[in-house]
């Protein structure tokens, strides 16, 4: 079935501001669009509630916790929100455009990346992470599609992020399923969604970056059976390739532990990944930000 659609196309006015460019994508509550903005004169993504939930209390409520999300945090590595409205015949955010393509799409292209591409990604991100901690927030949706690859590289989408303590609070499945932390899947059955479920999903995105594939099988999104449907409840994470350094094999596996609390700090996954990078030549490093 055809998701509710407002049918922009190229020239369309989404507001008397803002001129729709292309449709980028959305999800089950949006659609996104690249635009051009008359009040900053440039290029923007506009996330639009789709026409059929424009009434929708839990749609707008979505919104007003992404604007939240992004009016709180203030990162070098996250995507800025410019302004938004929560009312009238469209609600919608406004967010700055970045350059740069999703590593979804680079690892859907080409295969693995390579080690000065993704150990610069894996230490900028888990920046981000660490930030969000030391605010008191989860993004709770950590993925290749929500990483935006460049110098820095950048985490888009905060839709789904809250407090902590919000978070400690949830009673349902929040996320994506192939990206999910074990205690993500069911909770409060499965454990407390925080800050180690993002790290398991930098575990999870960082494993793939380096793989070309994902840590583990497909799941059936329509089994009633959990362990069928999200098989990092049990399973063990695919071994990574023998040309992976030792120190991305063993973070990897660290961010990838069932039990939150076997996992490392943001901090401490970037700490353990410098020396792997400070291994590189200069000169492969050309364009990337180190430390």
């Amino acid at each position: 079935m055809a998701r509710d659609s407002w049918h922009l196309t190229e020239g369309d006015a989404i507001t008397p501001e803002l001129t729709a460019v292309k449709l980028l994508g959305g999800g089950s509550s949006y659609e996104a669009f690249l635009a051009f903005d008359d009040i900053t004169y440039a290029p923007v993504v506009v996330k639009v509630v789709r026409p059929g939930l424009v009434a929708d209390a839990s749609a707008l409520r979505g919104l007003r916790r992404e604007v939240e999300a992004l009016a709180t945090v203030n990162h070098p590595v996250v995507v800025r929100g410019l302004r938004h409205r929560l009312d009238g015949d469209r609600p919608h955010v406004v967010l700055e455009q970045v350059d740069g393509p999703r590593l979804s799409t680079l690892v859907r292209r080409y295969g693995p990346l390579q080690e000065q591409q993704y150990l610069p990604l894996a230490i900028e991100v888990a920046s981000a992470l660490h930030y969000l901690r030391h605010l008191g927030w989860t993004h709770l949706d950590i993925k290749p599609s929500n990483v935006i690859m460049g110098a820095p590289a950048r985490l888009i989408d905060l839709s789904v992020a809250r407090p902590v303590d919000a978070a400690a609070a949830l009673t349902s499945p929040i996320g994506t399923d192939a990206y999910m932390a074990p205690e993500q899947t069911d909770p409060p059955a499965t454990g407390v969604p925080g800050w180690a479920s993002d790290v398991w999903g930098l575990g999870a995105t960082l494993f793939e970056a380096v793989a070309g594939h994902r840590a583990f099988p497909d799941g059936d999104p329509d089994a009633p059976d959990l362990r069928d449907r999200y098989p990092q409840l049990w399973a063990d994470p695919q071994p990574l390739p023998d040309r992976v350094p030792h120190e991305v094999v063993k973070t990897v596996g660290a961010m990838l532990e069932r039990d939150p609390a076997d996992r490392p700090l943001p901090h401490e996954v970037a700490e353990a990944l410098e020396p792997a990078l400070d291994r590189l030549p200069r000169a492969r490093l050309a364009g990337f930000r180190t430390r």
